[in-house]
């Protein structure tokens, strides 16, 4: 099994390239950026955790930008989104982004998506129904891919629509990154089924890990795909028994990092990054 780790992008997290050298030299696979392009001063929608927004929330910085300097800093380590939210973004302007990291990391970029969680930061960007964003999600990708893969794209949809372009460059890896379906619930899970190219729930989001497990899988086979690989973000400081089950029951990859203790303090990040490492031959073997 592989670990990956998310950080959370503000100035007062160690910088991209630092943390991407020392992932890289720890044996971890992977460094993984989410996004917020703000946060709206509203509080109707409630932080998903519960309780109060953390701080860090409010300093995130663009994941573009900072996984190009990981990028630079490192040779194999995949750089990823954790997630990227595609209704915010300008699709040309999206699929120009990923292809140029695609080609600046020479073919290490994976893309986790997801419709976000807060409402009203949806609503600053786009005039998409909350209700319909997954709809408008599915839309997103399938537009992606024809800007990454065609010569000439073109794409017509209810929320995406273009006449034919020229969208270059092209990313490296084609026909196109791994875009992975960031979402836990029955609605995101069925999307996740249909196109994506990987799974990447949160382990608190699933409940009963295994059993949401077996049953995506259930429905993987009832849709006829192959299997999805499973990337699952895993909250706190999960132990060594834990990551096993999650071996056990075929996860390829865990991604570390999310609120767990010291999350607020960038002191810690090494030596939790120490810690994990210590356990990759065993989750490994």
């Amino acid at each position: 099994m592989k670990l990956g780790f998310q950080s959370m992008n503000t100035p007062a997290d160690l910088r991209p390239d630092r943390l991407g050298r020392a992932l890289e030299e720890r044996g971890f696979d992977s460094l993984w950026i989410g996004e917020h392009s703000h946060i709206p001063v509203s509080r109707k929608t409630p932080y998903p955790s519960g309780g109060e927004l953390p701080p860090k929330y409010l300093e995130m910085m663009d994941p573009f930008v900072s996984l190009t300097l990981a990028a630079s800093a490192t040779t194999e380590l995949r750089v990823g989104t954790g997630v990227t939210l595609p209704l915010e973004h300008h699709i040309l302007g999206l699929a120009k982004a990923v292809a140029t990291l695609d080609q600046l990391s020479e073919g290490r970029v994976s893309v986790g998506v997801g419709v976000g969680w807060n409402v009203e930061e949806l609503a600053n960007h786009s005039s998409v129904p909350w209700a319909q964003r997954y709809r408008a999600l599915a839309e997103c990708i399938a537009a992606l891919r024809a800007l990454w893969s065609d010569e000439e794209a073109e794409f017509h949809g209810q929320y995406v629509d273009f006449d034919p372009v020229w969208s270059n460059p092209k990313p490296l890896q084609k026909p196109y990154p791994p875009v992975l379906c960031g979402t836990g619930g029955k609605l995101g899970t069925t999307h996740a089924v249909a196109w994506a190219d990987g799974w990447m729930p949160l382990d608190i989001a699933l409940g009963n890990v295994g059993k949401k497990i077996g049953l995506f899988r259930a429905a993987t086979e009832e849709a006829h795909r192959d299997e999805i690989p499973i990337t699952l973000a895993v909250f706190g400081d999960p132990t060594l028994e834990r990551l096993m089950h999650y071996r056990e029951l075929g996860v390829e990859r865990v991604i570390l990092g999310l609120e767990s203790s010291g999350w607020l303090d960038a002191t810690t990040t090494l030596p939790f990054l120490d810690r994990y490492a210590a356990m990759l031959p065993e989750l490994q073997g």
